[in-house]
């Protein structure tokens, strides 16, 4: 069997996350373990017993996910690892799929995204903006619904999450237009999204500095296998240009359409793994790769499905 391994952004987080793995799994308590330390904060408990408005803070749940799919990794690893041919995260996922791919140290891939966590939360205290969920088909491009609704504040496609799911990020006015237009142009729904900024938009600009000097810090190695890119959609195998498109995915649309398509055509015959609590990418890939096996991995149960299958 072959996994491509997926691991999902903010918005898949809950309290509860990792409760039942760290209970039965000795590798799992020491990943948390691990990531406390490194963060000098009880991330754990906040995993285990929220409250979920702490959880969904920006600096939170980035860390809070990402230790949840290296606990996931941590426990199914020795069995799964030769099975692997690539893997790939949404947004703040690529950074889980760098870890997987042993490319970041689990206590410097901890700390580099609370530190993007934090910057993302200053930028969008210092500037402002929102996004929104647009979902059903469109009768004209959204590139051009942004560009028009950009004439009373910035907006931009934010997320290419499914053909019928576009996420559009920028200043508020911008997006609230954007909304209006798109439902004119057919949409089915237009929603905006509880977020603390205008993620993956150029309003992000500021946090620029900060996250090139983070990821700078860290301890790269070269990735064991592929990570797909959701700049570029593209496979890649070099550190200096993980760097480079984790920097650039800051202000850059995330491209999941395109990352799960190619991931799929190189892999005709591979299985989807989601590893982490939830099943948002899973639910995706019913659209996007139809003729492929997905599966999720983010419980005790899920966890022993998995390595029966192996």
């Amino acid at each position: 069997m072959t996994l491509l391994l997926l691991f999902p952004g903010q918005g898949s987080q809950k309290p509860g996350m990792g409760k039942d793995l760290v209970e039965a799994f000795p590798a799992a308590r020491r990943v948390f373990d691990e990531a406390d330390a490194a963060l000098d904060a009880s991330l754990s408990t906040l995993c285990f017993e929220g409250p979920t408005e702490e959880l969904t803070r920006t600096h939170n749940a980035q860390p809070a996910l990402l230790v949840h799919g290296a606990a996931v990794w941590a426990v199914v690893r020795e069995r799964a690892a030769a099975h692997v041919a690539a893997a790939a995260g949404h947004s703040l996922g690529e950074f889980s799929a760098y870890h997987a791919a042993g490319a970041l140290p689990l206590a410097d891939a901890v700390r580099l995204v609370r530190r993007r966590g934090e910057l993302m939360f200053e930028t969008g205290v210092s500037r402002p903006g929102t996004m929104a969920a647009i979902l059903g088909e469109l009768q004209r491009p959204i590139e051009d619904i942004c560009a028009d609704a950009s004439t009373v504040g910035s907006v931009v496609p934010a997320n290419y999450n499914a053909v019928e799911q576009v996420v559009i990020s920028g200043e508020v006015a911008g997006v609230e237009q954007a909304m209006e237009l798109a439902k004119a142009a057919g949409a089915k729904r237009a929603v905006r999204l509880p977020v603390s900024g205008a993620f993956h938009s150029p309003l992000m600009q500021p946090a620029h500095a900060g996250l090139e000097a983070a990821l700078a810090g860290a301890s790269w190695q070269t990735p064991r296998w592929p990570v797909f890119s959701n700049v570029t959609s593209a496979a890649v195998t070099e550190t200096a240009v993980a760097r480079e498109l984790l920097l650039r995915q800051l202000t850059s649309p995330v491209r999941w359409v395109e990352v799960i398509r190619a991931m799929a055509a190189a892999h005709p015959d591979a299985t989807f793994v989601e590893m982490g609590p939830g099943n948002v990418l899973t639910g995706l890939l019913k659209r996007l790769a139809p003729s492929h096996q997905a599966r999720t991995c983010g419980t005790t149960a899920e966890v022993g499905a998995l390595l029966a299958s192996l």
